[in-house]
Order: C-alpha cells, then sequence, then structure tokens
C-alpha cells in the first residue's frame, strides 16, 4: 500500500506541474489554480512516502520533510480554493479584490510565495531521506536539495515589495519563473517515480 500511494502520488504529481505549465501560457487562470491544487496534494502524499523509505538515522529529516509539506499544502490550497471560489464567482470590493486576488500582487500573492518557501525547505530535507544506489538516485537527491535554495528568495522577495500590482511586466515575470520552476520540477517527480518504485521493499506494508 505504501508504495502504491508514494508511486500514484509522483505521476499525479507529473501530471499537475504539466498541466500546470500549459495552462499558463493559454492564460487559462481555472486550470492555473485547479492543478497547483492537485500539485500541493500529491506532494504532501509523495514526501511521506519518502519519509516511509528512510533509514532510520534520516527519520528526523524525514519528519520535518512532511510538516513542511503540510504547511505548503494548507497554505497553497487556500489561496488556489479562494481564488477558484470567493474571487472567482463573487463581486468583491476594490480593497477586498487587492487582498484576495492572486493577479493583483498583494496579500494572497505573498502567503502563496510562502506556501513555495516552505515546499522548498520540504523538499531539502526530503532530499536527505533518498538513499544513494544509482546515478538516478544522486540526481534525484542533488535536485531536492537544491530546490531548497528557493526558500530564501521565496521569503524574503514579498518583504523588498518586487512584485506589485502596478508594475509594467510583473505577469511575464511571474509566468516565466514558474515556467522555469515547472521546468525543474517536472524531473523531480519522474525521478522520484523511479526512485519509490525501485525502493518498493522498503515501501511494502
Amino acid at each position: 500500500m505504501n508504495k502504491k500511494i508514494g508511486m500514484v502520488s509522483a505521476i499525479i504529481n507529473i501530471g499537475a506541474v504539466a498541466g500546470f505549465a500549459l495552462c499558463m501560457p493559454l492564460q487559462c487562470a481555472f486550470g492555473n489554480y485547479a492543478t497547483s491544487i492537485f500539485i500541493a496534494f500529491s506532494f504532501v502524499s509523495m514526501i511521506c512516502a519518502f519519509a516511509a523509505q528512510g533509514k532510520p538515522e534520516s527519520k528526523t529529516a524525514g519528519n520535518i520533510a512532511m510538516i513542511f509539506a503540510g504547511m505548503y499544502a494548507a497554505m497553497n490550497v487556500s489561496v488556489y480554493f479562494t481564488q477558484l471560489t470567493t474571487v472567482r464567482l463573487e463581486s468583491l470590493t476594490r480593497q477586498a479584490k487587492s487582498l484576495l486576488d492572486f493577479t493583483a500582487f498583494g496579500l494572497f500573492f505573498n502567503f502563496d510565495l510562502l506556501g513555495y518557501c516552505l515546499m522548498a525547505l520540504s523538499t531539502f530535507f526530503a532530499g536527505m531521506t533518498v538513499a544513494v544506489k544509482t546515478k538516478s538516485d544522486k540526481a534525484l537527491k542533488v535536485l531536492l536539495m537544491i530546490h531548497g535554495a528557493f526558500a530564501p528568495g521565496c521569503f524574503i522577495i514579498p518583504m523588498l515589495g518586487v512584485f506589485r500590482g502596478d508594475m509594467q511586466g510583473a505577469d511575464w515575470i511571474g509566468t516565466a519563473i514558474l515556467e522555469f520552476w515547472c521546468v525543474y520540477f517536472i524531473p523531480v517527480g519522474i525521478l522520484s517515480l523511479l526512485y519509490l518504485r525501485r525502493n518498493k521493499a522498503a515501501l511494502e506494508g
């Protein structure tokens, strides 16, 4: 059961990230937010699979990775669910829109960046649980831990006010950054799938 959950989660994560990457240039906001929710859901269960297969000496790292993954999912699902419901279906005042609408680069946009900070921390600690046996295992470990480097930027950028609603080209810059992230993270999902399938003995149960 553990093995199946881990592998299915990795497959869903790959599909959700790919869908997110496709929806952005098409400017399909509904697709962007819906796929982002599935990225979060599948990420949590995938990280739990990493923690389950880790060696005893990596148990603390695995637990930390799961906690940060849960924090990330709670933060980002709240942001994207609000976009799909309140922001999309209600008539908001200008002030409410500036706070709740993700595209206004306000409060909920900052929450989103904080969520990705937590996600990056989760992958960093998940990388510590990877037992390297093959070249693909090593590549996965490196990608997971390097992804942790996104954390400081995602934490600091909202404090610097880099993105603002009146900023020229902000949409283009944000899209480019997210497309780069998708290109980076799809291999993480693929390598995770291979790793969890190969380490099925540790995940059987």
